[in-house]
């Protein structure tokens, strides 16, 4: 498998200022959305790094009318000492993600089930794909679910290589994923599968489309490194390729 890094995984957002410590991505068609608007550190930051960062994309944010301030720190580098007492101290939350990357004829065996159909998002269902989105993404409140809407309406027209694939089960729409592609890798994003239709194969079917449409690629993606579904990858025969920090404070 080609070698690959948290530098392959898709940021939606504007580079507004680079540094040698340091990427600001900026979003202003979703300000709302924090993986669009934070600082990704390119090296571990001193204490004193750190706080010139926060002090800038506070004021940075205030202009636009943002709440919040995130930092994403270099992959594999844990936050020790006075870093995490000062964040701990200063009220952020701390999570982490995984990396996990699969050649697709890796993948583990699943079966075919007659009542699952997976269809490519076109003009036809593209209606579907955003009712079925919005019902999802109301857990995060409304202006949320209606932000995404629009993102998904925007990249539909002008994103040629991030797909959309639906799954139905019997008929009722269950699922979907997003497929950002490049040369070398397909990465899966916004894997979801409706409540009432887990644990039904949905999810494998979905990933199995993947699989089966971009064998020559690397198949990647990032799961919440808090999360359960993450088991889920690694016995599907993922590849664990490391962890990355990230913090955040509203």
């Amino acid at each position: 498998m080609k070698q690959v890094t948290f530098d392959d995984i898709y940021i939606l957002g504007n580079i507004v200022t680079e540094n040698d410590l340091y990427r600001h991505y900026h979003y202003p068609e979703m300000l709302i959305r924090y993986d669009s608007n934070f600082i990704e550190f390119k090296k571990q930051p001193s204490l004193t790094e750190l706080k010139e960062a926060e002090k800038y994309l506070r004021e940075f944010h205030l202009r636009y009318g943002q709440k919040h301030v995130k930092f994403c720190f270099p992959a594999n580098s844990r936050i020790e000492g006075e870093l995490e007492d000062y964040l701990n101290k200063s009220g952020y939350e701390n999570g982490f993600l995984e990396l996990y990357a699969i050649h697709p004829d890796q993948f583990s065996a699943v079966e075919d089930q007659p009542d699952i159909d997976i269809q490519v998002v076109t003009d036809d269902n593209f209606e579907t794909y955003l009712s079925l989105q919005y019902q999802q993404d109301l857990a995060f409140g409304s202006e949320f679910a209606e932000a995404k809407i629009d993102l998904a309406k925007r990249q539909f027209k002008e994103e040629a290589r991030i797909i959309r694939v639906l799954a139905f089960y019997k008929g009722t729409p269950a699922g979907y994923v997003d497929v950002i592609t490049t040369d070398k890798t397909a990465e899966i994003d916004n894997l979801t599968v409706d409540e009432a239709f887990q644990k039904k194969g949905i999810g494998s079917r979905l990933q199995k489309f993947v699989m089966d449409n971009y064998p020559d690629k690397a198949v990647i993606l990032v799961a919440d490194g808090e999360d359960t579904v993450r088991e889920m990858y690694r016995k599907q025969n993922y590849q664990y390729l490391g962890f990355q920090n990230e913090v955040q404070k509203i």
